[in-house]
């Protein structure tokens, strides 16, 4: 995936760090754009750290490839969250984490994925980006679901981008409370 490459190489100059947690990357950069409120009152401004949370689509694809379509959903959904679960623990050793305000990702499966963890789901409000980051996720999701094309035909009214977020207080409550 030459895609992945590129971003990979592009995201080092937009950003302080980027770390692999399992299934996750977590891209440690600057937020950039309009105060984010989040549903516990934390507030994300411009210029506030923020961990951006990617797929790592190679691992999603063998995913794919390893269970089918269906059984690969599940795992994916549970390799999510415990990349959450490891970045949770590292958030009280790790001096870089203790800047960051917030974690955010933008997706399309934010009913599935992220169910359970805490994410809030924001719609995205610019629309320029919404229709940018659409495009984009679903050219991902023709590519790399056996289905794609059938499954973006079939679903397109909920096949649309959201932002899941979710503040570091509030991360670090749930890892309080699932023990």
């Amino acid at each position: 995936m030459m895609w992945e490459g590129a971003f990979d190489w592009i995201t080092t100059f937009r950003s302080a760090s980027i770390k692999q947690y399992g299934i996750c990357k977590l891209v440690v950069r600057r937020h950039h754009g309009r105060t984010l409120t989040c549903y516990d009152g934390h507030q994300i401004r411009s210029g506030d750290w923020v961990g951006e949370l990617h797929l790592d689509n190679r691992k999603v694809m063998e995913l794919t490839r390893e269970y089918g379509a269906d059984l690969a959903g599940l795992s994916i959904a549970r390799a999510f969250r415990a990349a959450i679960k490891q970045i949770r623990l590292e958030l009280n050793d790790n001096p870089e984490m203790g800047q960051i305000q917030a974690f955010m990702g933008i997706t399309l499966l934010h009913r599935g994925i992220a169910h359970g963890i805490g994410f809030e789901n924001h719609p995205i409000k610019v629309k320029w980006q919404r229709l940018w980051y659409g495009c984009y996720l679903r050219l991902l999701l023709r590519v790399m679901h056996p289905e794609g094309k059938r499954r973006i035909r079939q679903n397109r009214e909920q096949l649309s981008p959201v932002l899941m977020m979710i503040s570091t207080p509030a991360l670090k409550a749930r890892g309080r409370l699932s023990r």
